[in-house]
């Protein structure tokens, strides 16, 4: 199942802005004052708590960093979404020292805007539906919480598949191809702003609840005319 444990910033902040420089040295010293309690002071990893980070790469470091799943207080418990607490500067720096680590691969740039809804629908239904409902408003995992995506980035969506954070299998782009990768963007984008044809989203958590409030409109209808018939009898 593609737990895509995604994922402050809104959706249509997809790409980072230009023009701010990073700097290594910086980095390093974000590094040893947020990161190696856990990870080491060379990212080489402190056992039972943080993983060596020697082939994280910037991909890694981006998802993390930008999602505010670390730093983690608790080394223990599972990432969630919260503040990021570097600023832009900062988080370039920060990835690109934990980049110069070793050779880990690098960060993605999908190109959703013309892959296909469709397509993307059926791969997130094999793959990711099972955990955050087809819908992606998130569900409900044993031993993990399986966030809603409308806050997740096309780029943090992409970083996701690609890493596997927490208790998400990570997919190379043999198990999904680039294409592929798109077009499941292009639709978790698209469930941020569903066309609802019916006219009534009812929140977007999938056809249970729209079944049950289908039954009760129809129980209290049937309930009503009853109550008529039951009034024009005694008359």
């Amino acid at each position: 199942m593609l737990i895509l444990l995604l994922l402050a910033a809104p959706a249509q902040a997809a790409t980072p802005p230009s023009g701010v420089v990073a700097n290594v040295a910086q980095g390093k010293s974000l590094f040893a004052a947020n990161c190696a309690r856990c990870h080491g002071p060379r990212g080489q990893g402190v056992r039972d708590n943080g993983p060596t980070l020697k082939d994280a790469g910037a991909l890694s470091a981006d998802f993390y960093v930008r999602t505010g799943y670390m730093p983690l207080d608790n080394p223990h418990s599972q990432p969630w979404r919260t503040r990021v607490l570097f600023s832009e500067q900062e988080i370039r720096s920060l990835v690109a020292y934990v980049a110069s680590l070793g050779h880990g691969p690098a960060i993605p740039s999908p190109q959703w805007q013309r892959a296909s809804i469709p397509a993307g629908l059926k791969l997130f239904r094999d793959h990711c539906a099972g955990c955050h409902q087809i819908v992606a408003q998130g569900g409900i995992v044993i031993g993990a919480r399986v966030p809603p995506l409308n806050k997740a980035t096309p780029r943090q969506i992409a970083e996701a598949v690609r890493i596997g954070p927490y208790l998400m299998p990570s997919f190379s782009d043999k198990a999904i191809t680039a294409t592929q990768l798109n077009d499941i963007v292009a639709y978790v984008q698209w469930t941020n702003h569903p066309d609802d044809r019916g006219g009534w989203g009812i929140g977007h958590i999938g056809p249970w609840p729209e079944g049950m409030v289908t039954w009760l409109l129809a129980a209290s209808v049937l309930v009503a005319m009853c109550l008529v018939f039951a009034r024009r009898l005694k008359t």
